[in-house]
């Protein structure tokens, strides 16, 4: 269920003390951490009360649906993630819209997705998905193709690489989530110390509302938290399957 109104300022604030929290035990600044608010299936009217509240950057799942709130709350001057698989015959649609997007993991995409960035004049920011626990459920590339990935990433024309990304298997705990948070930043690290720039490799997105701590203890740049601002989202729209979530 979405919050009441005048109930999401108070969560978005609530997260804010969160993460401000998980960044001081990491010793790190609140400030290097961002929070993406993941808006899929709730309305623009939800989105604009957040933004109301300060949030900047909202994801969503669906194109489409992020194409008809980018285009409602077009005067918001708001930056929008997609954070969900995007099959190849959206890549123009997505090329031209998202400031960032977040589910690049196969080589045929990426160059689909630059090519139509080069058309439309965009240069939006990308991040390598990378799947490491091989669920038949999620997507993401291979770690033996995150290499190739990156390489080819860092030749594009337009598309800009920024970092990787990782949705873990959902845990009991959110200790759980640890080892894959670690493994993302090793992986990363793993490409620096081989030579791929820093600043191209500088975003971890990682966690959610149920683990987004964890994740910034483990280095998370970036964290995508959608229940604990908007509240719960309806069976129909929880169960959807990835692809049109």
């Amino acid at each position: 269920m979405a919050p009441s109104g005048g109930d999401i300022p108070d969560h978005l604030e609530a997260v804010r003390r969160r993460i401000a929290l998980a960044a001081g035990r990491a010793g790190r600044p609140a400030a290097a951490i961002t929070l993406v608010a993941v808006s899929k299936t709730f309305g623009a009217d939800l989105v604009r009360e957040a933004a109301g509240a300060g949030q900047r950057h909202f994801g969503e799942n669906r194109v489409q649906e992020g194409l008809d709130k980018i285009d409602a709350l077009s005067e918001s001057g708001l930056i929008w993630h997609l954070i969900g698989h995007l099959q190849s015959n959206k890549a123009r649609k997505a090329a031209a819209a998202f400031a960032w997007i977040q589910s690049i993991d196969r080589m045929d995409l990426l160059r689909k997705l630059d090519a139509a960035a080069v058309e439309y004049g965009t240069t939006p920011s990308i991040l390598i998905q990378v799947d490491l626990a091989q669920e038949a459920t999620k997507h993401g590339a291979g770690t033996d193709a995150v290499r190739d990935l990156v390489s080819a990433a860092l030749d594009a024309r337009a598309v800009r690489l920024r970092g990787l990304m990782i949705v873990p298997p959902f845990p009991d705990d959110p200790e759980d989530s640890r080892p894959w948070f670690r493994q993302l930043r090793e992986i990363r690290d793993a490409l620096v110390g081989g030579g791929a720039p820093a600043d191209r490799l500088s975003e971890l997105s990682m966690g959610m509302s149920h683990d987004f701590e964890v994740a910034i203890e483990e280095g998370a740049t970036m964290v995508r938290v959608g229940t604990a601002i908007f509240g719960r989202r309806t069976p129909q729209a929880a169960e959807a399957p990835e692809e049109t979530r």
